[in-house]
């Protein structure tokens, strides 16, 4: 059965007044034409509209399916013919504020509801399923067989836990789907708004999170680690990733299967990694990039730019590993030489 989503959808509306909300300028033959839904680009139809802040993403915009897209004036020429111009300084905030039209509740997030009950009565608890005292699970809520759900645990509104998996003490679910076999330590946070604000010189405008967390079977992850939900895409974590303590996950990111990720790692938003990425505690990664299947990131290094399949980087900005060892080397041979001859000219005093 498919999942019904975390958040109401409202509409559609005419474009004339998604514009309106949006400051954006159209044409007046297409202004009464209706939409359904806010999309990304490369996954938007005829009905929905988009948005491109980014030129990374420039070619998702020429094969777009889009119905209508929030654009700065200097890209309009890009948008493809079948798709309707928003011309806007922002699209960013335009995009915003269309989430705000479209979604009206997902400046909420959804967790127990108005339930009194520690377990409310539409949830779904499978047999040989425990929730332990203290425990919420809430409205729409699914729990599988074999499940444990720790003292002080939240899995809230329609979220869904899978079969033989723990989830840990003070742990909180949210907007989230968890497969079979799944470890959740104490304290993790999952599912919560990610980190999207579209800045402005008159204040910073909250962009609607719509997104869900996607947890596939196998997965652990550690204790006080937080994963983001996605703004239009899901944040997906692959099977058998492992993740340590104190991981940040920002909202978008794809993570492939069978990746480990050590503890204090931080993941920008819509950074993806493929399978059997590896990465050292204190690494870090920027937004948008990706890194290739069985890449090596090095503790507390820093790639700003897509990393090759295999590739083993190390430093900041990352390199491949044999520079940076070889850059470190050299520094270091002139920081002896250059110790030497600061000795040399004590002794001559």
């Amino acid at each position: 059965m498919e999942h019904p989503g975390f958040f109401e959808r409202a509409g559609p509306f005419a474009l004339s007044e998604i514009a309106r909300v949006t400051s954006a300028e159209i044409g007046t033959a297409e202004a009464s034409r209706r939409f359904e839904n806010v999309r990304p680009l490369n996954e938007a139809q005829a009905g929905d509209i988009s948005f491109i802040d980014n030129r990374k993403y420039l070619g998702d915009l020429e094969r777009t399916a889009a119905g209508a897209c929030l654009v700065i004036p200097a890209l309009a020429d890009r948008v493809p013919a079948g798709t309707v111009r928003l011309v806007t300084k922002s699209p960013y905030r335009g995009f915003a504020l269309a989430l705000q039209l479209f979604y009206p509740d997902a400046m909420h997030p959804k967790v127990a509801g108005g339930s009194t009950q520690a377990v409310d009565p539409t949830a779904e608890i499978e047999a040989d399923a425990i929730v332990e005292p203290g425990a919420i699970v809430g409205p729409g809520a699914r729990i599988g067989r074999g499940s444990r759900i720790a003292a002080g645990a939240v899995v809230g509104y329609r979220c869904s836990i899978g079969r033989n998996c723990f989830i840990g003490p003070s742990a909180t679910v949210t907007h989230a789907l968890i497969g079979d076999r799944v470890i959740v330590h104490a304290g993790v946070r999952i599912g919560q708004d990610g980190f999207g604000f579209a800045m402005g010189g008159g204040g910073h405008l909250k962009v609607p999170q719509i997104g869900r967390v996607i947890i596939q079977d196998d997965v652990e992850i550690g204790a006080n680690t937080t994963i983001d939900r996605g703004a239009l895409k899901d944040t997906v974590i692959g099977e058998g990733t492992k993740i340590d303590n104190l991981v940040q996950i920002g909202h978008n990111v794809v993570i492939g299967r069978h990746c480990v990720i050590v503890g204090q790692v931080g993941i920008a938003g819509s950074a993806e990694l493929g399978d059997f990425v590896v990465m050292g505690g204190q690494a870090g990664l920027v937004g948008h990039i990706k890194v290739g299947r069985g890449a090596q990131i090095a503790g507390a290094s820093h790639p700003k730019d897509d990393v090759p399949a295999g590739a083993r980087m190390a430093g900041t900005p990352a390199r491949p590993l044999r520079e940076w060892a070889r850059e470190v080397a050299a520094i270091n041979r002139l920081a002896r030489k250059g110790g030497a001859a600061v000795g040399r000219e004590a002794d001559d005093e």
